[in-house]
C-alpha cells in the first residue's frame, strides 16, 4: 500500500499553521484568531496518500450512486438530544461528527458551525435522498430508509442548535471526552514532557484566556511564579451535568420544581468541588516537581543558611569582644585596686615611720630634760605636754636648741615652748587641748580616744535609712558598708553601722509602745462636744488639773465603766449610744490596730474612739458583728 522509499508525514499541515502564530481558545471554546487553513484530520491524511498514490481507490459498484459519507457509515442511529442540552447515559451522539468538525471540535468557530451546517443541510436533507428511498426494494425498506434519512437530518438540525446556542455548546463541551488524569511524581529531566501537555490540556477550562505556558528550564523565575499565581486562581466554566440530575420538565407543580433545582444545585456543586480539588492537586504536584522550583529552594534555604551561620558568627564575635572588655575592666580594676592597696600600705609605713620619729624625739626631749626636772625648774606635767602639743618638727627644733647647754638656759627654753605653745592655743578656738585633762586630773593617762567616746544612739529615722539601705544595696556591692553610710547621712562609721547590724535591728518592737505610735501616726479627728463640755462652758468653770489627773488615772486603771466615761466626757445616760460616722470609723481603726492579744485592749480602744466609753465600744462592736453575720446569712 505504502511505498518503501518515499517519506511521508502521517499527519499534514500547511506550512502557514506550522510557522505561523498559534491558535488561541476564547473562554467559550471558540478561537480568538485564526488562520486561513485548518489543521488536517485523519480524512485528509487518506486523500494525501491517495493523491500521493500510494493506494487506489476501491471500486464500489454502480448502483450506489449516492454512497454515503464517513458520518452516514459511523453514525446509522440517532437519537434526539434533551432540550436542556445535557446528554444522558445511552443517547449520546457527536454534534461534532455530525457536521464534519470532529477535527476542531471545541475549537471550531461560529462560522464554521454555520457553513458546516448549511452544507450538512444541503447534502442530507430528504427532498435530495430520494434516489436512496427508490433503491430500495420492498415497502418497509422504503419506509424504513425514510424513517432513517428524515432521523439523521433531525440529528443534524439538533446538532446545529446545541453547538450554535453558547450556553448550550458550553454544557456540551464540558460533557466531551476529555483526559481528567493528574500526573504525579517524575524525574527533574522529564518534567517539562510530563507536566506541559497536562497544564495546556486543562487550560481549556480557564475563563481568562490565554493561558500562560508552563515554560522550559530556562525561563525566569518572575514567569514562573506568574505561571504558578494564575494557576493557582484558576476559575473554570466547565459545567457537569450529573446522570442523576432530576429533569425540570417532568416537576408536578412548583414546589417540586423547586426541589429538584435544589437536588441539581447540590450535585453540580459537589462536581465543581471535585473538579477544583482536581486542578488543585495537578498545580501542586507540578509545584512540588519544577526544577526551578526546587533550584530557587536551595538557594534560598542555602542563604538562610548562610545569615544563620553569619548570625552565629557574629553573636559569637560579640561574646569575645564583651568577654575581653569584661576581662580589661577586671584587670584594670584589679590594678586600680593593688596601687590604692599599695598606697594605703605605703601611708601607712609612713604614719608609723612617723610616729616612730615622734617617739624618738619625744624621748630624745624627756632625756634631755632631765637636767632640769632634777633641778625642779620645771614639773614632768610640763614636759609631757611639751610631748603631746608638739609636733616633730618643733620637737626637732627644741631638742636641738637645748642639746648642749646648761639646766638654766634649758629651762629658759622650755618655759618659752610652754608659753608659746599655750598662748597659740588660745588664739585657736576650734583646736582641743589635748593634755589639760590629764594636768588638771594629775593621773597621767593620756585623753580620750574615739574608740574610749560614748556612743550615739540610734534614732529611729536612722534605723529606717540603715534597714533600706542593707536592701538597696545587698551583699556584693562594692564598699557597702561605706555606701551605707553615705545613704544614711548622719556621719556614722563602718564600726558603727556593723555594730548596729547586729543589736538594733536584731531587737524585736515593743508591743508596749503600739499605742504610742498609733497616737503618733493617727490623723486629728474632729472633737465632739459632750453635755459635760458644754455645762462647764455654760457655767464658764474650767477643766482643774485635778480633774486631768483623775481622768488620766481612771483610763490607764480598768476599774468601773463610769469612770472611763467621765474621762472621755460622756454621760453614762441612753442618749450617748448614737454613733457617728467619725467614731465608727476611729473604732473600726482601733481595732484593726489593738489584735486581741494586745494587753488593756478595750480601754486603749476606747481611749483611740472620741467621746465612747469601754462598754460602749463593746456594744459597738458587737452589734457591728451582728449586723455583718446577718449580712452574710441574707447573701
Amino acid at each position: 500500500m505504502v511505498v518503501g522509499q518515499m517519506k511521508l508525514k502521517l499527519i499534514c499541515y500547511s506550512d502557514e499553521i506550522v510557522d505561523g502564530e498559534a491558535i488561541f481558545v476564547g473562554s467559550n471554546c471558540l478561537p480568538i484568531k485564526e488562520s486561513k487553513f485548518e489543521p488536517a484530520g485523519h480524512a485528509f491524511h487518506l486523500a494525501a496518500l491517495k493523491l500521493a498514490g500510494c493506494f487506489e481507490e476501491e471500486v464500489t459498484d454502480g448502483d450506489d450512486q449516492s454512497v454515503a459519507s464517513d458520518k452516514e457509515q459511523t453514525y446509522t442511529s440517532y437519537e434526539s438530544y434533551s432540550g436542556k442540552g445535557k446528554k444522558k447515559p445511552g443517547k449520546e451522539q457527536d454534534h461534532y461528527a455530525l457536521l464534519g468538525l470532529s477535527h476542531l471540535r471545541f475549537l471550531a468557530t461560529e462560522e464554521q458551525i454555520r457553513k458546516s451546517y448549511r452544507e450538512a443541510a444541503l447534502k442530507h436533507h430528504p427532498d435530495k435522498q430520494g434516489a436512496l428511498i427508490l433503491a430500495e426494494e420492498s415497502e418497509a425498506a422504503k419506509q424504513a430508509k425514510k424513517i432513517e434519512i428524515e432521523n439523521h437530518f433531525k440529528a443534524i438540525q439538533e446538532a446545529y442548535e446545541v453547538l450554535i446556542d453558547p450556553v448550550k455548546r458550553r454544557i456540551y463541551d464540558s460533557t466531551d471526552e476529555f483526559d481528567d488524569a493528574i500526573p504525579t511524581d517524575c524525574a527533574p529531566q522529564d518534567f517539562f514532557k510530563v507536566f506541559g501537555p497536562a497544564f495546556m490540556r486543562n487550560g481549556r477550562w480557564s475563563v481568562s484566556q490565554p493561558v500562560p505556558s508552563l515554560g522550559d528550564d530556562n525561563t525566569s523565575l518572575k514567569e514562573v511564579d506568574t505561571f504558578y499565581d494564575f494557576w493557582y486562581s484558576f476559575k473554570s466554566w466547565r459545567e457537569f451535568p450529573h446522570a442523576d440530575e432530576f429533569d425540570l420538565e417532568s416537576a408536578e407543580s412548583r414546589d417540586h420544581k423547586r426541589w429538584m433545582e435544589r437536588q441539581n444545585a447540590k450535585l453540580s456543586e459537589k462536581a465543581r468541588k471535585e473538579e477544583y480539588a482536581r486542578i488543585r492537586a495537578l498545580v501542586d504536584n507540578g509545584y512540588k516537581s519544577d526544577p526551578r522550583i526546587l533550584r530557587r529552594r536551595e538557594k534560598e534555604k542555602a542563604e538562610k543558611q548562610r545569615k544563620k551561620e553569619a548570625k552565629i558568627l557574629a553573636k559569637k564575635l560579640q561574646e569575645e569582644e564583651a568577654a575581653r572588655i569584661a576581662e580589661e575592666e577586671r584587670r584594670s580594676k584589679e590594678e586600680e585596686e593593688r596601687q590604692a592597696a599599695e598606697a594605703a600600705l605605703n601611708q601607712k609605713k609612713a604614719k608609723e615611720k612617723e610616729k616612730k620619729l615622734l617617739r624618738k624625739e619625744r624621748t630624745r626631749l624627756r632625756t634631755l630634760s632631765a637636767p632640769v626636772l632634777s633641778q625642779k625648774f620645771l614639773t614632768e606635767d610640763d614636759v609631757e605636754s611639751l610631748c603631746m602639743t608638739l609636733d616633730m618638727e618643733q620637737l626637732k627644733n627644741l631638742c636641738s636648741k637645748i642639746e648642749g647647754k646648761g639646766a638654766v638656759e634649758q629651762a629658759k627654753l622650755l618655759r618659752d615652748a610652754l608659753e608659746s605653745n599655750s598662748s597659740s592655743s588660745s588664739d585657736k578656738p576650734g583646736v582641743k587641748k589635748n593634755v589639760e585633762s590629764d594636768v588638771s586630773q594629775g593621773n597621767g593617762k593620756l585623753p580620750f580616744t574615739s574608740s574610749e567616746k560614748k556612743e550615739r544612739p540610734w534614732g529611729r529615722d536612722e534605723i529606717e535609712l540603715l534597714r533600706k539601705g542593707m536592701q538597696k544595696y545587698p551583699k556584693g556591692t562594692s564598699r557597702r558598708w561605706e555606701v551605707i553610710s553615705e545613704y544614711i547621712g548622719t556621719g556614722r562609721s563602718v564600726e558603727e553601722i556593723l555594730k548596729a547590724t547586729k543589736s538594733v535591728l536584731l531587737q524585736k518592737p515593743d508591743a508596749t509602745k503600739a499605742f504610742d505610735s498609733f497616737l503618733e501616726k493617727r490623723k486629728p479627728v474632729q472633737s465632739i462636744a459632750s453635755p459635760l463640755t458644754s455645762r462647764e462652758e455654760i457655767e464658764g468653770v474650767p477643766a482643774t488639773n485635778g480633774s486631768t489627773n483623775a481622768e488620766t488615772t481612771n483610763v490607764n486603771h480598768p476599774g468601773s465603766d463610769n469612770v472611763t466615761a467621765a474621762a472621755n466626757g460622756v454621760s453614762s445616760s441612753s442618749d450617748q449610744d448614737e454613733w457617728s460616722d467619725i467614731q465608727t470609723t476611729a473604732l473600726i481603726q482601733a481595732l484593726k490596730t489593738f489584735p486581741k492579744e494586745t494587753a488593756q485592749r478595750w480601754e486603749r480602744v476606747a481611749a483611740a474612739v472620741p467621746g465612747k466609753s469601754v462598754n460602749q465600744c463593746k456594744k459597738k462592736f458587737a452589734l457591728l458583728r451582728e449586723n455583718f453575720r446577718s449580712k452574710k446569712a441574707a447573701a
